[in-house]
């Protein structure tokens, strides 16, 4: 089941950490099968707000989204971006193939009845 990381970074000023965070990031996710999805491409807000950018990467699992995290080689980077961009990143699997939402939609309908009904 695929995994993804997803960063929602806040805008900043343009820093030479950053640059270099951005040209040695790849080289730390794709031993892990990571790839970029979305990298600070434009995006349009239909609810709520959104400012800044957003970052999807994915990967072949969960198991290596939380390996490509830990690893020493993005650690090592790590503190490039985050010294010079706040914002809120998470790691989250991906729906199995064939993932059937009216089976989540019928488990809600049956957690809201009454017992014994």
């Amino acid at each position: 089941m695929p995994a993804y990381a997803i960063a929602h970074l806040q805008e900043a000023a343009p820093h030479p950490d950053i640059a270099e965070y951005v040209e040695r990031l790849p080289a730390t996710f794709e031993a892990f099968g990571g790839r970029f999805l979305v990298h600070f491409m434009p995006h349009e807000v239909k609810e709520g707000s959104w400012p800044g950018s957003v970052v999807l990467l994915g990967f072949p699992g969960i198991a290596e989204a939380r390996a490509w995290w830990d690893s020493p080689t993005y650690r090592e980077i790590a503190p490039l971006r985050s010294r010079h961009i706040e914002g809120d990143i998470i790691l989250v699997d991906g729906v199995p193939e064939g993932y059937d939402p009216a089976a989540s939609a019928k488990a809600m309908r049956e957690a809201l009845e009454p017992a014994g009904e």
